[in-house]
């Protein structure tokens, strides 16, 4: 009996875990099955991407071709504003980092600091978000879809992009979109485009200068550039209707899949993070009020910091996957 009592107590002695398995605490322990199991759905997703994107490698769009919008600056700048969107979603991750070391030094201020900081940057970083997605659904050159499903777009002879509202030839229309208030009760019909497929190829045929830019890929990986006569009968006999922007069903920048992916996946994230900016506004309340300072612990900081790191690497592996490769 003696000897059963003292094995008992080696083993508990042993163990000396307590309900703190692996030295960490029941909460950050439970923070790391969340992100392991997280991490596993955001690897499902990029799979998936990955798969459809090799299925329709020929027909893929260039990143460079559809991400180059700037706020307030005209032009064409392929990936800037996304790799500023990265580096100021990292730089709150390292603001995060300052916040748990000040929070472990029970360092009021600077956590107080810091997590505002990275609260910052995560309003910033959906705030482009945002822009982005506005700038990807509302288009910018227009395109002109095939009976095919595939997507024709306008370059010039350098090879440049061109909107429709650069040649297409607007013509009197008493055209009108059927609205449930105005028509047939009950019935909606989705936004008109702002050109015709006739007035399209009117403006295309009085500008000699334009070419056709199919989805396809030539052997550089480039999207092929059709000679103006073969441009003239792709545009007149597969054109089928006019495609701005992208949305759930047809797109201007290429395979509807494509379009999918992206309000899937980086929406998928961005609604990570705008769990993750209105954490970190509970934990800095609870910070400012010193509630953290009574328990004489700021484990909640280094808890939080935790799904933020992990928010922050996957976004990593999305810009890698979806803008880079």
């Amino acid at each position: 009996m003696s000897n059963a009592v003292a094995n008992t107590g080696a083993e508990e002695k042993t163990w000396g875990g307590g309900n703190k398995p692996l030295k960490a605490s029941y909460g950050k322990l439970m923070m790391w099955f969340f992100i392991a199991s997280d991490a596993l759905t955001f690897s499902g997703f990029l799979a998936a991407y990955g798969f459809s994107r090799f299925k329709y490698a020929e027909i893929w769009p260039i990143a460079d071709d559809v991400f180059t919008h700037v706020p307030f600056i005209h032009g064409n700048y392929p990936m800037i504003f996304v790799a500023i969107m990265t580096f100021i979603l990292i730089m709150s991750s390292v603001t995060m980092v300052l916040a748990v070391d000040a929070g472990h030094r029970m360092d009021k201020a600077k956590t107080t600091l810091y997590m505002f900081l990275t609260i910052l940057g995560g309003f910033i970083f959906l705030s482009a978000q945002a822009y982005e997605w506005t700038t990807f659904i509302k288009g910018e050159y227009g395109a002109v879809g095939t009976h095919g499903g595939n997507i024709i777009q306008f370059v010039n002879t350098d090879g440049e992009r061109v909107a429709l509202k650069d040649f297409a030839i607007a013509e009197p229309s008493s055209r009108t979109r059927h609205e449930s208030n105005i028509g047939v009760w009950f019935k909606d019909e989705k936004p008109l485009p702002s050109f015709t497929l006739g007035e399209v190829i009117s403006g295309f045929e009085a500008n000699p200068n334009l070419l056709v830019k199919t989805t396809y890929k030539d052997e550089n990986g480039h999207k092929t550039v059709l000679s103006r006569s073969a441009s003239l009968t792709e545009l007149k006999t597969k054109g089928k209707n006019v495609v701005e922007g992208a949305n759930l069903i047809q797109n201007e920048y290429g395979p509807t899949v494509f379009a999918n992916y992206f309000f899937f996946i980086t929406g998928f994230h961005g609604f990570h993070v705008t769990a993750g900016v209105i954490l970190n506004i509970i934990i800095f309340f609870n910070v400012v009020i010193g509630t953290y300072e009574r328990r004489n612990s700021y484990e909640m900081v280094e808890k939080v910091g935790l799904y933020w790191h992990f928010v922050d690497l996957v976004w990593v592996f999305v810009f890698t996957f979806f803008y880079l490769v």
